[in-house]
């Protein structure tokens, strides 16, 4: 029987792993009013008269498509999807929020830090509908660096990445995202390349502050 059958659900509310729980929610948690106070700093910054759009070797020669079907009700699907299937494996639960509390939080940092405007001709989400709203609200189109679309899937697939199935699923969205971002010009292409490196050194990152957690992955491989 695989190990992993031994570890369920409720094991990550028992007194071993209770804390670390409380301690992945308490750092998402952190993470997401970062990120918030993030994207209100961005979005003001974004009038400022130095925010203009820079050239991209990419966009300059890419036609323009509205594609928000992928990039924001398919980008809210996949993490819908996500939540579901790491809720599903236990072992992956404590290690994955911490991780994905990494990501918001390095990616908050980021993009606070250089603010270049938006490309034109970028088609982007309309705010009538309830899943433009949500994403409006989880970004507000002036934090470009580094591809969240393209990251967080990325991540998942390197968390996943000895499951083979898993792994080639994320690793698909992360490539189906990066390319329609680009051809929406909803994102500079330095943002979608970059943004593999970034969730690799996030996820080495993640491995260095909570081993333990990592651990429990690899004790059932």
């Amino acid at each position: 029987m695989d190990r992993e059958d031994f570890f369920a659900f409720r094991d990550i509310f028992g007194p071993e792993h209770r804390a670390s729980l409380l301690g992945a929610f308490v750092l998402l948690g952190f993470a997401y009013v970062f990120e918030h106070f993030a994207n209100l700093y961005e979005l003001a910054y974004s009038i400022r008269p130095t925010s203009t759009y820079v050239g991209d070797l990419l966009l300059d020669n890419l036609p323009t498509f509205n594609l928000n079907l992928i990039t924001i009700e398919g980008a809210l699907f996949a993490i819908v999807f996500s939540t579901l299937f790491v809720a599903s494996k236990p072992r992956y639960i404590l290690f994955s929020l911490k991780a994905l509390a990494l990501f918001v939080a390095i990616r908050a940092l980021f993009i606070s830090l250089t603010h270049m405007g938006i490309y034109p001709g970028t088609i982007g989400p309309d705010g009538m509908g309830i899943f433009d709203s949500i994403y409006l609200y989880l970004n507000f189109q002036t934090g470009f660096f580094f591809s969240g679309h393209t990251g967080l899937p990325f991540l998942m697939a390197l968390i996943f990445w000895e499951k083979p199935l898993p792994r080639l699923v994320f690793l698909l969205m992360s490539a189906v995202f990066g390319t329609a971002v680009l051809v929406a010009h909803t994102h500079y292409s330095i943002d979608v390349f970059a943004a593999p490196f970034m969730a690799y050194s996030i996820f080495k990152i993640a491995e260095r502050f909570f081993p333990r957690d990592h651990k429990l992955i690899q004790d059932a491989l």
